[in-house]
């Protein structure tokens, strides 16, 4: 008896040309978002910690650091989407690493109250420039496991990042999607799962955006 062979997994990019993934850090978002457009031919939009000057320095001293190292990685993400609009954004399709609208939580947890408010003077008159997504793929995963996944990648920079941290920001991203409203949302946990790393978990997803319905979704896969 010959067994059929398995569907082809369908592009995600089918139903939405612009794909960014979201979490904070050690969830594995620029994996996936590396992966998608591998497996579907779509063009990376990702960020780049290494190029931000001031990165390094704010892992070892958060206060003092914090607003160049904020204002660094807003001006990139800026120029990044600035660039794609330049090239005609709808004539492919893209993924992405950072959401723009995003960019005003960790301001919020790091910032003196001044530096906040020329923070958030300078987004509000950049934002207008970064084009809203057609779907955002928010990634969760509780602190420890955050903090399991950031001590295995081994990044020395990140050496200093305490579990407590990784909470505080975990409680913040959950905080800004609960509200997000802007675009369409998928939130995935990733406790037992890493789309990213894995072709089979990366093919669950895929079908999970497939047959997503309305604005707002969630995915939890059991151990």
């Amino acid at each position: 008896m010959i067994t059929p062979a398995a569907s082809p997994v369908r592009s995600p990019f089918e139903r939405f040309r612009h794909i960014v993934v979201e979490g904070p850090i050690g969830v594995g978002k620029t994996s996936l978002a590396r992966a998608l457009a591998q497996r579907f031919g779509a063009k990376p939009v990702l960020e780049d910690p290494t190029e931000n000057p001031f990165l390094e320095r704010y892992y070892r001293d958060s206060r003092r650091h914090a607003l160049p190292t904020q204002l660094f990685f807003l001006f990139q993400r800026v120029n990044q989407l600035r660039d794609l609009a330049q090239r005609d954004l709808f004539s492919q399709t893209l993924v992405g690493d950072f959401l723009l609208d995003k960019d005003p939580l960790f301001a919020q947890l790091t910032l003196a109250d001044d530096e906040l408010l020329l923070y958030r003077t300078i987004f509000e008159a950049m934002r207008a420039q970064a084009p809203v997504p057609d779907l955002v793929i928010y990634l969760q995963a509780s602190p420890a496991v955050l903090f399991e996944r950031v001590q295995r990648r081994g990044v020395a920079m990140e050496a200093g990042i305490s579990e407590p941290y990784l909470r505080s920001l975990a409680d913040a991203y959950s905080r800004f999607f609960h509200h997000y409203d802007a675009a369409p949302l998928l939130i995935v946990n990733t406790e037992h799962m890493n789309p990213g790393d894995g072709p089979e978990d990366l093919d669950t997803l895929v079908r999970q955006i497939i047959e997503m319905r309305g604005r707002r979704s969630f995915f939890n896969r059991a151990s």
